[in-house]
Protein backbone atom coordinates (compact mmCIF):
# COMPACT_ATOMS: atom_id res chain seq x y z
CA UNK A 1 0.00 0.00 0.00
CA UNK A 2 3.23 2.38 0.93
CA UNK A 3 4.45 1.85 -2.74
CA UNK A 4 0.94 2.17 -4.18
CA UNK A 5 0.34 5.77 -2.37
CA UNK A 6 3.75 7.54 -3.02
CA UNK A 7 3.66 6.46 -6.91
CA UNK A 8 -0.04 7.63 -7.25
CA UNK A 9 1.05 11.09 -5.22
CA UNK A 10 4.54 11.12 -8.10
CA UNK A 11 2.25 10.16 -10.97
CA UNK A 12 0.70 13.66 -10.28
CA UNK A 13 3.31 15.30 -9.39
CA UNK A 14 5.57 15.09 -11.88
CA UNK A 15 3.40 16.01 -14.76
CA UNK A 16 2.87 19.06 -12.72
CA UNK A 17 6.45 19.52 -12.10
CA UNK A 18 7.31 19.59 -16.34
CA UNK A 19 3.78 21.62 -17.14
CA UNK A 20 4.03 24.35 -14.66
CA UNK A 21 7.88 24.61 -15.01
CA UNK A 22 7.44 25.00 -18.70
CA UNK A 23 4.05 27.47 -18.47
CA UNK A 24 6.22 29.46 -16.25
CA UNK A 25 9.53 29.72 -17.87
CA UNK A 26 7.80 30.38 -21.43
CA UNK A 27 6.73 33.65 -20.13
CA UNK A 28 10.56 34.67 -18.69
CA UNK A 29 13.35 34.71 -21.48
CA UNK A 30 15.82 35.47 -19.27
CA UNK A 31 18.73 32.78 -18.38
CA UNK A 32 17.49 32.51 -14.52
CA UNK A 33 15.13 29.24 -14.18
CA UNK A 34 12.28 31.04 -12.34
CA UNK A 35 9.54 27.62 -13.59
CA UNK A 36 12.31 24.83 -11.41
CA UNK A 37 12.17 28.01 -8.52
CA UNK A 38 8.43 28.43 -8.87
CA UNK A 39 8.23 24.16 -8.28
CA UNK A 40 10.15 23.92 -5.58
CA UNK A 41 9.21 26.85 -3.38
CA UNK A 42 4.93 25.44 -4.25
CA UNK A 43 6.14 21.84 -2.90
CA UNK A 44 8.26 23.22 0.33
CA UNK A 45 4.66 25.33 1.46
CA UNK A 46 2.46 22.17 0.57
CA UNK A 47 5.08 20.07 2.32
CA UNK A 48 4.97 22.57 5.50
CA UNK A 49 1.20 22.12 5.27
CA UNK A 50 0.88 18.88 5.27
CA UNK A 51 3.44 18.81 8.37
CA UNK A 52 2.07 20.97 10.20
CA UNK A 53 -1.79 19.98 9.58
CA UNK A 54 -0.42 16.55 11.14
CA UNK A 55 -2.11 14.44 8.45
CA UNK A 56 -2.31 10.30 8.72
CA UNK A 57 0.52 8.22 7.68
CA UNK A 58 -1.63 7.72 4.25
CA UNK A 59 -2.01 11.31 3.53
CA UNK A 60 1.85 12.41 4.30
CA UNK A 61 3.13 9.61 1.45
CA UNK A 62 0.54 10.49 -1.29
CA UNK A 63 1.47 13.80 -0.95
CA UNK A 64 4.39 14.71 0.99
CA UNK A 65 6.56 11.82 -0.50
CA UNK A 66 4.88 10.78 -3.51
CA UNK A 67 3.88 14.31 -5.14
CA UNK A 68 5.87 16.93 -3.10
CA UNK A 69 8.83 15.03 -4.04
CA UNK A 70 8.23 14.85 -7.49
CA UNK A 71 7.16 18.72 -7.92
CA UNK A 72 10.22 19.26 -6.06
CA UNK A 73 12.98 18.81 -8.64
CA UNK A 74 16.73 19.04 -6.70
CA UNK A 75 18.30 17.57 -9.91
CA UNK A 76 17.15 20.73 -11.64
CA UNK A 77 18.20 22.88 -9.34
CA UNK A 78 21.57 21.84 -9.20
CA UNK A 79 22.06 21.52 -12.83
CA UNK A 80 20.71 24.88 -13.73
CA UNK A 81 22.66 26.59 -11.43
CA UNK A 82 25.90 24.96 -12.76
CA UNK A 83 24.70 26.05 -15.92
CA UNK A 84 24.25 29.09 -15.04
CA UNK A 85 27.80 29.39 -13.75
CA UNK A 86 29.30 28.10 -17.09
CA UNK A 87 27.77 30.56 -18.76
CA UNK A 88 29.48 33.02 -16.82
CA UNK A 89 26.16 34.11 -15.00
CA UNK A 90 27.69 33.69 -11.36
CA UNK A 91 25.20 36.06 -9.97
CA UNK A 92 22.28 34.55 -11.29
CA UNK A 93 23.72 31.70 -9.97
CA UNK A 94 24.16 32.74 -6.69
CA UNK A 95 20.95 34.16 -6.86
CA UNK A 96 19.11 30.86 -7.88
CA UNK A 97 20.78 29.33 -4.78
CA UNK A 98 20.10 32.23 -2.50
CA UNK A 99 16.27 32.33 -3.74
CA UNK A 100 15.47 28.54 -3.91
CA UNK A 101 17.04 28.58 -0.27
CA UNK A 102 15.12 31.37 1.27
CA UNK A 103 12.70 30.70 -0.38
CA UNK A 104 11.69 27.14 0.15
CA UNK A 105 12.74 27.12 3.84
CA UNK A 106 10.25 30.52 4.31
CA UNK A 107 7.24 28.54 1.98
CA UNK A 108 7.58 25.18 4.47
CA UNK A 109 7.73 27.59 7.36
CA UNK A 110 4.80 29.44 5.93
CA UNK A 111 2.97 26.28 5.51
CA UNK A 112 3.79 24.70 8.52
CA UNK A 113 2.17 27.93 10.38
CA UNK A 114 -1.47 27.51 8.30
CA UNK A 115 -0.99 23.42 8.86
CA UNK A 116 -1.10 24.17 12.06
CA UNK A 117 -4.10 26.55 11.99
CA UNK A 118 -6.47 24.01 10.39
CA UNK A 119 -5.81 21.47 13.39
Amino acid sequence: MTMLLIALGAGVGAPARYLTDRAIQSRHRALFPWGTVTVNILASLILGLVTGAGVGADAALLVGTGFCGALSTYSAFSYETLRLGQRGARWLAAGNVGLSLAGGIGAATIGWWLGLSLR
